[in-house]
């Protein structure tokens, strides 16, 4: 289990975290979430030990997570920790890069491990192809590929999948939580995507103003924002009559007391988000089919 306890960091005199206490039981996938600045990379290094806790503790297990005061290496054997840049070899292929921290000793060993993790990454193509011709999104999947190869007991992910397209990331993220779950991988992800969190996650924390503002599984903070924080990561939302009301909650009725100007539609895929006015106030909800400019419609809270 990872313990967090009562950890507080500044960098220089701004306090960027303060009094943050949690709990992550082996296997389980937490997502850290939050709105830039808020400390979602720095509490990943503080994890990992690159940087030194102003106070409070972090234990992974019974072994206390240090600093650089008390390790001349950062890091530990057990944690692989998956940056936004990427520390790889350039120039040298795919394959060996994931490959590099493995024994050599045991070849056919090694040479499994390596197209196993190809496979999960959907690289197998670009076994043999060179690091620096790669593109970022392809070179992302390598250090994923690279920091699972010999399957750590914890995983720290920084915004894992934010260089990868879209035509690749949805298969790539089932792939990887996948994989992490059926080794029993401890999951950490900071991430401003909320398609890493629901259905993956197991629970989620919300940073803002230094704290953790909520916490909880995705669903019950989805169904339940506390604030227009935690309901922005989710989609849109209004504030009417002071309850969080989203976007998908407001329907098209005869008649009711709710009634809202048309003022723009936006097309979705599957529906319309429709922007209106709410006396004097702007509102959002979803309709199957495109509305009328400058119309008026009423609205019920479903």
């Amino acid at each position: 289990m990872l313990q967090v306890k009562n950890i507080t960091f500044s960098y220089k005199k701004a306090k960027i975290l303060k009094n943050i206490s949690f709990n992550v039981k082996a296997g389980e996938q937490l997502a850290i979430i939050g709105e830039s600045g808020s400390g979602k990379s720095t509490l990943l290094k503080l994890l990992y030990g690159e940087f030194d806790l102003d106070s409070g503790h972090i234990f992974w297990k019974d072994t206390e997570i240090l600093g650089p005061k008390y390790n001349l290496v950062v890091g530990y054997d057990f944690m692989k920790y998956v940056a936004q840049e990427f520390d790889l070899m350039p120039f040298t292929s795919v394959a060996e890069n994931i490959g590099a921290f493995l024994s050599n000793f045991y070849p056919e060993e090694k040479q499994e491990r390596t197209k196993e993790l190809l496979e999960v990454v959907e690289l197998t193509d670009f076994a043999k192809v060179k690091v620096k011709t790669l593109s970022g999104g392809q070179k992302q999947r390598v250090a994923l590929a690279r920091a699972l190869a010999k399957q750590p007991e914890i995983m720290l992910l920084d915004e894992p999948f934010g260089h990868i397209d879209n035509f690749k990331k949805q298969t790539l993220r089932r792939n990887v939580f996948k994989y992490l779950k059926e080794k029993n991988i401890t999951c950490i992800v900071a991430t401003h995507d909320k398609e890493d969190v629901l259905g993956f996650a197991d629970n989620m924390m919300v940073l803002n103003q230094n704290k953790i503002e909520a916490e909880g599984t995705p669903e019950t903070l989805f169904n339940n924002p506390e604030t227009p924080l935690v309901a922005s990561f989710f989609g849109e939302f209004n504030v009417i009559n002071n309850e969080i009301i989203y976007a998908h909650q407001l329907k098209l009725v005869d008649d009711s007391d709710l009634k809202a100007v048309v003022k723009r539609v936006y097309f979705k895929g599957n529906h319309y988000l429709i922007e209106a006015d709410l006396n004097g106030e702007l509102v959002f909800f979803q309709h199957e089919n495109p509305l009328e400019i400058d119309k008026t419609y009423c609205l019920l809270i479903a």
